[in-house]
């Protein structure tokens, strides 16, 4: 064991809070149990009370039918009880881009969630008091591309009524950084010695691993029947040849392998195979899916979203359509056979992965309820499918976009885009459209996207420079989407950030390297191995640091889906460092984490830079509560009711790659 694996572990095994020391003896142990069992059976641990999902419900809607707090009420909210996970402590060679990203469940009477190091924890839900925690030791000396978990998944899964054969106690599932499945018993926190080798399956074979840092499971899994279906987290733009997006489902029991599914088709009679010129579908990798899978148990589906192939920003070596890279994929998760696939981006070239998990909605329409999937993407469109054939419920078009690409490329003549609803944010920039708080960052703002290709959303990337409008970070992210059933409400929240994106001759890349040009200026350069180009991007930002374009920079929207029109608009959050500007509260936030909505009528959302967590007014749009937290919260919030109380919970740890204030805290507020 290293010193910093011992580090974590003494972190790990640290039993406080509030003074009270949790016993390891088997006697205690005992008790626990038998207290666990007794609160689950007071708190009748019924679904409706509870969180048993990440988004909630397995097509993760992230709506909650609890309704103790309410819009007439939630200014009485107060800060319940606040938890430390001891990640703060951890000294790891990726800490300074680590992210609390997790969002708890709330399963029979316990409160599960993960670090970004995927130590497990379980949480007694009414005081926050330490229950068990699980450290699966990821190695803390790699360099990992992401330092992130989303959270934790629970076996017999939610929305499914189906009996298992094999009665056994319920299960927690972690996917790791480090690319391990790993199976917990819910009540005492150890590995269940009956799946995979010793509790856990290694998930880095059949997949071309290239690098182990770089291939990591960030998203908890999916769970229909008696399977986990996990995809991949894998780092992107090393080169043409990487690890590949392979979905897989294993046994809930057992860990054996069930299927597997490749999103880059290599069987030559795959229809979806000629959308990929020459051997490209042999050779490239990635597409994976590394956002959450949703399941439809009463149809015996799960809903994919695969994210680009490999290289993001040159696809010279992999002409065609790519089909299905940069979808939403309906496989029969009893076989893993591919029932219908539907693109949102064709042969992308702008990172514009499918990074929300498709929500599974019944949505009501001109009379008739339609099973539907709305599909929120980083181009800031929503597309809503019949999740039965995947036909879009909105027309959806096929539009020229700008053409003129660099030697080797071929991007696609059209993309597809919804009729309803409108995007959701900006797709143009323009010199004149230029913005910043002095005229002086106003004029370099205007000769910076003067200098570059900026003819709308999908111009090529170029040698000279493009605006990519919007950026890589969204429109919208891995945030995702809430669905309010009976109102007929989409809420999401986006970012608008354009970025430049610029490619770099070979010679020319490999000369800065040689000077260390690449590592004076502040964007992200990538090498892009096996292709003519590597690529440089960053942020368009003014002098002051602010973005090229006019806020808001960061929103939430409400989207009647019903209808196809949206509702209202709101800046979400603020930024810090501009507090002192006037009118800075309507410039909104970037932002990364998502919402969630209660029959209370509220809409709950930390995401933005600042350390807050607020209550938006369903209906109107306005801001009824903040809370204060102890640091940023770049995750979503969940909230249960136990003891007959309603709780609302959040991560609050910071984003180290959007720069916001860092923490390890779990906070908790109720009404008193």
């Amino acid at each position: 064991m290293t010193a910093k694996q011992s580090q974590q572990r003494r972190i790990s095994t640290r039993p406080w809070l509030g003074g009270i020391l949790i016993g390891a003896t088997v006697i205690a142990l005992g008790l626990w149990k038998a207290r666990t069992h007794s609160l689950a059976a007071a708190n009748g641990a019924q679904e409706e009370n509870g969180w048993p999902a990440y988004g909630r419900d397995a097509g993760g809607a992230r709506y909650s039918p609890l309704s103790q707090i309410k819009r007439d009420n939630v200014g009485g909210l107060k800060l319940a009880w606040t938890y430390r996970t001891g990640a703060e402590e951890v000294k790891a060679a990726s800490s300074k881009n680590a992210a609390f990203e997790s969002t708890p469940i709330l399963v029979d009477g316990l409160l599960y969630l993960t670090t970004p190091y995927n130590r497990v924890i379980a949480l007694d839900p009414a005081t926050g008091a330490e229950r068990w925690t699980y450290d699966p030791q990821v190695p803390l000396d790699r360099r990992y591309s992401e330092l992130t978990s989303r959270g934790v998944s629970t076996w017999p899964g939610v929305d499914d009524k189906r009996t298992n054969k094999i009665k056994v106690a319920r299960r927690i599932f972690v996917a790791t950084i480090d690319a391990r499945l790993i199976a917990l018993d819910a009540a005492m926190g150890k590995p269940v010695a009956g799946f995979g080798e010793s509790g856990q399956v290694d998930l880095t074979s059949d997949v071309r691993l290239v690098e182990r840092g770089n291939y990591q499971v960030t998203s908890p899994p999916a769970i229909i029947g008696d399977l986990v279906v996990v995809g991949s987290s894998i780092g992107d733009n090393r080169g043409v040849e990487l690890e590949r997006g392979v979905v897989r489902a294993y046994d809930a029991v057992t860990g054996k392998l069930r299927w597997s599914w490749d999103p880059i088709p290599k069987d030559k009679l795959d229809p979806a195979h000629k959308t990929w010129a020459g051997e490209s579908a042999m050779k490239t990798g990635a597409a994976n899916a590394w956002s959450i899978i949703s399941a439809d148990p009463g149809r015996d589906l799960v809903f994919v979203p695969t994210s680009s192939p490999s290289p993001d920003f040159y696809g010279g070596e992999r002409k065609g359509d790519n089909r299905h890279a940069n979808s939403v994929v309906a496989l029969k998760a009893s076989t893993g056979r591919l029932v219908w696939s539907f693109q949102v981006v064709h042969h992308d070239v702008w990172d514009y992965d499918v990074a929300s998990q498709p929500m599974l909605i019944n949505l009501k329409r001109n009379g008739r309820d339609i099973p539907a999937v709305a599909i929120g993407t980083k181009m800031g469109m929503i597309f809503v499918l019949d999740r039965r054939n995947g036909k879009p419920v909105f027309p959806v078009e096929e539009r020229p976009v700008p053409q003129g690409a660099v030697p080797g490329e071929q991007t696609s003549a059209t993309q597809p885009f919804p009729k309803l609803p409108r995007p959701l944010v900006p797709h143009r920039l323009k010199a004149e459209d230029a913005w910043g708080l002095t005229e002086k960052d106003r004029e370099a703002c205007r000769e910076k996207i003067a200098s570059l290709r900026s003819e709308g959303i999908y111009t090529p990337p170029s040698v000279e420079g493009t605006v990519a409008v919007p950026g890589n970070a969204g429109g919208m992210n891995w945030s995702g989407m809430s669905f309010d059933p009976a109102r007929q409400l989409l809420i999401t929240n986006t970012n608008n950030l354009p970025f430049m994106i610029k490619l770099i001759p070979r010679d020319e890349y490999n000369t800065m390297r040689e000077t260390g040009a690449v590592n004076r200026l502040k964007g992200e350069f990538a090498r892009q191995t096996g292709t003519p180009y590597a690529m440089y991007r960053e942020p368009l930002m003014s002098p002051s640091g602010t973005p090229c374009v006019a806020p808001p920079w960061g929103k939430l929207t409400a989207v009647d889906l019903s209808a196809g029109e949206i509702r209202w608009e709101a800046p979400l959050g603020r930024i810090p460092q501009l507090g002192l500007f006037p009118k800075s509260s309507e410039f909104g936030s970037i932002n990364l984490g998502g919402s969630m909505i209660t029959a209370g009528g509220l809409v709950f959302i930390a995401a933005a830079m600042d350390d807050k967590l607020r209550a938006f007014d369903i209906e109107t749009g306005k801001v009824i509560w903040e809370g204060q937290l102890p640091a940023s919260a770049q995750a979503a919030p969940m909230t249960y009711q136990v003891n007959g109380k309603q709780f609302v919970v959040i991560c609050a740890g910071g984003h180290g790659k959007l720069g916001t204030k860092r923490g390890d805290h779990v906070v908790a507020f109720a009404l008193p």
